[in-house]
Order: structure tokens, then C-alpha cells, then sequence
């Protein structure tokens, strides 16, 4: 399995890139996923994006080291098994949340989480918020007319009615090219002037073209030749994670 992965402040952003993502290995089996989208309007926003991957992160280690020295009970449902990954993050956010004193809106990041199992060859995806989600093809645009669900929203409420309630979930059982990405995804325009008269669509270019896989950094390539052969960038952040089997 091939995981490539890029990130970019947009053209319309100066100081800050607000997006951040996460690939992690849970033991041999697991890949664990995530870009994740700060709020433009709140506070710091680039900090709550980064602060969910580090600690995505350092979920993703512990986990890693449970499962090797068998200590906990591991669930075989993969659903379960993000759902325990999620507690963890909550339980991670609310004690920073305290120990910074950090207001509500200093923690307002969207999250799309995608955990695989390659043993079983299936997958799941979860999105709180907007962005998009391409399984093997079949592409999902979450949309929530600019006003989009925050994970700081939700710390003080109760989890598992949280993640019981929680809608934007994908479930799939074959691994063959698969992607997620901020909203960013959405917000290519023209530039910059290029000779180049031609016409692409960047959003399918990224997500579903299998040209240029032999760079090890595929997307960047992609994104770079966007800009220089059609004049087009990102003008919102943008973080994609695509995995090809």
C-alpha cells in the first residue's frame, strides 16, 4: 500500500496554514488517517488542527504498544475500534483544555478520521464537518454551507451519545484507491497567467488520476504542475491523504 500526502496554505491565506494531517501505523495490521480543518473565524485556528494530529499521534503510538504487549482487549469491529480511538482523543483535548485554561474557540478544527484494516481489507471513515472522501471512485462531498461542525463543540457532552449520533460515516470493504481532503480540494482558481491554454480539473487530477505514482511524493508533483503548466492553486488550505493498494 502506497500512502501519499500533501499540504499547502492557500493563496488567499498569509500568515498561517490552518489545515494539518496525521498517517500513523497501528501495529502491522492498522493505518490511521486524518486531515483536519482549523476555523478560519476562531481563535488560533492553526492550533487546534495541529494539536488533534499530535495527539492523534500519540493515540496512535500507545495503541501500537498495546497491541504488541497484548495490554488491553482489542475489538475485531473496526467501528469500535474508532470509536475507542475518538474517546481517547476526547479525553486528550479536555485535559489540555483545562490545563491551558483554552476557550471553546481556541479548539474548533473539523476532522475526517479514516482507519484501515488491511487484514480484513476494509476501512472506515468518519467526517465531522466538510470535506471530501473518494472510495475507489465513489466521490462524497460534505457540504455544511460554510457553517461546518467543530470538534470543540462537543467536549463537554457525553461521548458514546456523541459518536452514536454521529452521521457522516463511511463504511468499506475493499482497499483499492482511497482519499480524503479538506474543503480546500474545492478551491482551485487561476492565479497566475501560463501560456498553457488547456483546461483541467484539479479536484479529479489529485483524487482520481493514476498518472505520476512512480514520485514518491505524487501529490506535491501534482499541485506544482498545477500551478506552472495551468496557473492554478489552492486558495482556501488544503490537506489530502490518498492510499493506493
Amino acid at each position: 500500500m502506497k500512502i501519499y500526502s500533501t499540504i499547502q496554505i492557500g493563496d488567499y491565506h498569509i500568515n498561517h496554514c490552518e489545515d494539518y494531517l496525521f498517517t500513523g501505523n497501528i501495529g502491522d495490521d492498522k493505518v490511521l488517517c486524518a486531515v483536519m480543518d482549523g476555523c478560519t473565524m476562531a481563535t488560533d485556528s492553526y492550533f487546534a488542527s495541529t494539536l488533534v494530529g499530535k495527539l492523534l499521534r500519540k493515540i496512535t503510538i500507545e495503541k501500537g504498544y498495546s497491541e504488541l504487549y497484548n495490554l488491553e482487549i482489542i475489538s475485531n469491529d473496526i467501528d469500535n475500534y474508532l470509536k475507542s480511538i475518538l474517546r481517547e482523543l476526547f479525553k486528550e483535548l479536555i485535559i489540555i483544555k483545562n490545563q491551558l485554561l483554552l476557550e471553546r474557540n481556541e479548539l474548533l478544527t473539523t476532522l475526517i478520521i479514516l482507519l484501515i484494516d488491511k487484514k480484513t481489507n476494509r476501512g472506515i471513515v468518519l467526517v465531522v464537518g466538510d470535506g471530501l472522501i473518494n472510495i475507489n471512485g465513489q466521490m462524497t462531498e460534505f457540504d455544511q454551507d460554510n457553517k461546518p461542525d467543530y470538534l470543540g463543540f462537543h467536549l463537554a457532552e457525553d461521548f458514546d451519545t456523541w459518536y452514536d449520533n454521529q452521521k457522516q460515516k463511511i463504511f468499506f470493504d475493499q482497499i483499492e484507491d482511497i482519499s480524503i481532503a479538506t474543503d480546500g480540494i474545492f478551491m482551485f482558481e487561476k492565479v497566475k497567467k501560463v501560456e498553457n491554454t488547456d483546461s483541467i480539473n484539479a479536484l479529479e487530477y489529485l483524487i482520481l488520476d493514476k498518472t505520476e505514482l512512480d514520485h514518491e511524493d505524487m501529490l506535491n508533483f501534482k499541485l506544482k504542475k498545477l500551478e506552472h503548466n495551468f496557473g492554478l492553486k489552492p486558495t482556501d488550505d488544503l490537506a489530502i491523504i490518498r492510499l493506493l493498494k
